[in-house]
């Protein structure tokens, strides 16, 4: 978990007062730019473990990282915010902290997200704020820096995974999972592990730029020659998905994993992966199957597109190809000697992307933030 003070959650004014007192006279004596805050989203999900993952990966490259609940209650240090949307907040562009942001997804002028205009014109003012931005695929590259941002101040860093908590399953393994789980030996087991529904409550909604309504349509498809197919959900606000395998017949379990290896023993009871969103940074889910020997299927999004070898270590289909996708999941049924292959590579693809081996990546980032003298030996 990531570093937290004696101040985490202040709602009331004399609270932050209090606050403000005892985070100056902790910081009081703290040079200007010698520290950094990474913060998440505080929706204790993906964004909030990618900052967990980064403040680890600052401490290794020898930097000062404070707790994240000091940030706002002192000045002229370094925040690096998971969230671009948090980053673009009128709270944040009014800071005298430098600024860093991650912005892996949110394409101005996407129909139902207009949220994505707000953030992207937000940018666009107050450019000269971001001292560095990470991106994840060739897109957002581009849409950042046409927004004004100074090319040498974006960094093309994928994002990680933790690999030792992800190993890679057998035959018994995936057997002992499936049992646990309570899911037929015999099911052909297709795996969709993230939030696809609009808010954190039920997701009855859904969240279209995550291509839900896709993913019913594909499973719908497979269904019809697979009788035996069986759908397992990890993740919040997945309300919508589950009605419509509800109306559509197809057995499912919606798994709420609260640790690491639930989410991997989760992995290990799946034949394929699928992705089916129409914008990603990630996904984070694509590393994770990779990683645990699990055949993926995914549209060619965010940096699955990059890191994904068509035919190697996944399957690609382009966004929206219903049919592509259903083909896609057919072949890995259908043919186990790809099936295994597919296990095989994609193992080895994603150790390319274990945390520590992308330090090197986040070094000129995150010197970026802060003066080059506080860097000091790990």
């Amino acid at each position: 978990m990531a570093e937290r003070g004696p101040v985490s959650r202040l709602a009331t004014r004399p609270a932050r007062a209090v606050a403000r007192g005892v985070v100056g006279a902790r910081t009081r004596r703290w040079a200007p730019y010698t520290h950094v805050f990474v913060l998440g989203d505080g929706g204790g999900w993906s964004l909030d473990e990618d900052a967990t993952h980064l403040a680890g990966t600052a401490r290794r490259l020898g930097h000062a990282v404070a707790p994240p609940s000091w940030s706002r209650f002192c000045g002229r240090q370094a925040v690096f915010h998971t969230s671009h949307f948090t980053a673009t907040h009128p709270r944040w562009l009014e800071t005298t902290h430098r600024l860093g942001t991650a912005w892996f997804h949110g394409r101005p002028g996407t129909p139902g997200h207009p949220a994505f205009d707000t953030a992207f014109a937000a940018l666009r003012r107050h450019v000269h704020l971001f001292r560095g931005v990470q991106v994840t695929h060739a897109e957002m590259h581009e849409l950042v820096v046409a927004a004004g941002v100074d090319p040498e101040r974006v960094f093309r860093i994928p994002i990680g995974i933790d690999i030792e908590h992800f190993p890679r399953a057998d035959g018994d393994v995936r057997a002992r999972a499936r049992e646990e789980l309570a899911l037929p030996s015999s099911a052909f087991v297709v795996g969709s592990f993230q939030k696809d529904g609009v808010g954190w409550g039920a997701g009855l909604e859904p969240k279209l730029v995550k291509g839900p309504d896709v993913l019913v349509a594909v499973l719908g498809a497979l269904r019809r020659d697979a009788p035996e197919l069986h759908v397992l959900l990890t993740g919040p606000a997945r309300g919508y998905v589950r009605r419509e395998l509800d109306r559509l017949g197809i057995p499912h379990r919606h798994l709420l994993a609260g640790s690491r290896p639930e989410l991997a023993r989760a992995y290990h009871a799946l034949d394929a992966y699928l992705v089916t969103s129409r914008q990603e940074g990630g996904p984070k889910s694509a590393l994770e199957a990779l990683a645990t020997g699990v055949p993926l299927v995914s549209t060619r999004v965010g940096q699955a597109q990059e890191i994904v070898t068509e035919g190697i270590d996944g399957l690609l289909a382009d966004v929206d190809d219903v049919e592509a996708l259903v083909a896609a999941v057919a072949r890995i049924r259908d043919d186990p000697e790809l099936a295994s292959a597919l296990r095989e590579r994609g193992r080895r693809t994603a150790e390319l992307y274990a945390y520590e081996l992308l330090d090197s990546r986040w070094a000129p980032l995150l010197a970026g933030l802060l003066e080059p003298e506080t860097r000091r030996a790990g």
